[in-house]
């Protein structure tokens, strides 16, 4: 049975983003406002209108598995147990020492090995279907993310895959919260990844006008709320959190970096891919996850934006803040993680998700960068361009995707004397 009090809280946290494969050095970045977005190197863009992106640059799987394993996984899967390892690491969690049937996974993307989808299509064009890779299934379902962390790591709990588009890295989040308070884990690794940069999917995202055209400078492509914004970086990565019983982690004497204290989802019913655009729909998600923490919106005191860049979102986001809000929203600081490393789709609310943890930890909340041209109809206060420190007990962290998913989560100071 759900137990509304009891608390979640997070004991470790990992990833692996195009700012680097450390906690630290990600975070760094971010406050000093250095993008990590580049010319496009995964695949050939030519004939694309979008030729940069966010990429965990050098990344080599085998310094997170063996090069058997890692040949047998498809890149998301990589970036997930790659995520997966340091999230534990930096926990100091001892998995030989916990009932594994109490340790759960909820994993979120949107595409599963879509790269791997493409290179095996190719191969049944040219060399005909008995020539396709043996793992080529394995490697493509969405929730292989999920079930290679499971194996690799000998979690054998609940286990459940996310995919609701952009929105999945948080909900995943929400939703192994939601695990551990109706008792079903003492411990979840909850998290998002993605992998998806590929033609096909540089052609699916352009035809649409989704993705930014901005190629010269790429560092200055991603310009959430900016007036001249023109759409989304395509970007890649993953991030864990380690989520626990508040009992348990005391148990084990684990560090607790902060809380898990609200959590909503709704849809739109609107559209394909455009949001509603009365910003109705990601209002509702903001208003559960401040319910659902038991606060008012006066405790809010950031919120990490979805922030795409695109024309439409970024307008309905300020709207929905405004609704939630009302004269208040131009008081709380909002700012964009994609600013500097793209929109990783299925694994940026994780990546966000990490971001914020550290606005807590260290006081301190990084910019919206290439924030230069102010947008009349966007007129909050985006941090722009430069961090700012402040004092951040409490964070909303918004994600929206195609189809009208949303969810949003509330991560708050751990108060040991708060019942």
């Amino acid at each position: 049975m759900r137990n509304k009090n009891q608390r979640v809280v997070i004991t470790g946290v990992g990833l692996v983003s195009p700012l680097g494969e450390t906690v630290d050095g990600y975070w760094k970045s971010l406050v000093n406002g250095e993008s990590g977005i580049s010319e496009m190197k995964l695949v050939d863009p030519d004939g694309f209108p979008c030729k940069v992106s966010g990429e965990v640059s050098d990344f080599d799987p085998n310094n997170y598995m063996d090069l058997k394993e890692s040949k047998r996984l498809a890149r998301f899967s990589q970036l997930a147990v790659a995520a997966a390892g340091l999230a534990i690491k930096d926990s100091d969690i001892k998995l030989d020492d916990e009932d594994s049937g109490r340790l759960g996974i909820v994993m979120g993307n949107g595409n599963g090995g879509f790269p791997e989808m493409e290179q095996n299509a190719r191969i049944l064009v040219k060399r005909g279907g008995m020539k396709v890779s043996p793992f080529f299934i394995p490697m493509i379902l969405p929730n292989m993310a999920a079930a290679n962390v499971s194996r690799i790591f000998g979690i054998k709990g609940y286990t459940n895959t996310v995919v609701t588009a952009c929105a999945a890295g948080t909900q995943s989040i929400g939703e192994g919260a939601e695990v551990i308070r109706r008792g079903a884990a003492d411990v979840v690794f909850s998290g998002g990844c993605e992998a998806g940069i590929s033609q096909l999917g540089l052609g699916g995202f352009n035809v649409i006008r989704a993705l930014t055209r901005s190629n010269d400078l790429p560092e200055k492509a991603s310009k959430p709320f900016d007036a001249n914004r023109d759409g989304f970086v395509p970007a890649e990565g993953a991030a864990f959190l380690v989520l626990e019983n508040l009992e348990h982690a005391i148990k084990r004497d684990a560090k607790i970096l902060g809380e898990i204290s609200g959590y909503g989802v709704s849809s739109d019913a609107y559209h394909l891919v455009q949001p509603d655009q009365a910003g109705n729909g990601a209002a509702m998600a903001m208003e559960l996850a401040i319910d659902d923490a038991g606060i008012d919106n006066s405790s809010i005191d950031y919120i990490n934006a979805h922030g795409t860049s695109t024309p439409q979102n970024d307008l309905t986001e300020t709207l929905a803040i405004k609704k939630v809000f009302g004269e208040r929203a131009y008081k709380v600081p909002v700012s964009s993680t994609k600013s500097m490393i793209g929109h990783a789709l299925g694994g940026a609310g994780a990546l966000e998700a990490v971001a914020s943890v550290k606005t807590i930890q260290t006081s301190k909340i990084h910019p919206t960068i290439n924030y230069s041209s102010p947008d009349p109809n966007c007129d909050l206060d985006y941090v722009p361009n430069v961090a700012r420190n402040k004092s951040v007990d409490t964070v909303m962290s918004n994600s929206f995707g195609f189809g009208g998913q949303n969810a949003c989560i509330i991560i708050s100071r751990f108060d040991e004397s708060t019942n």
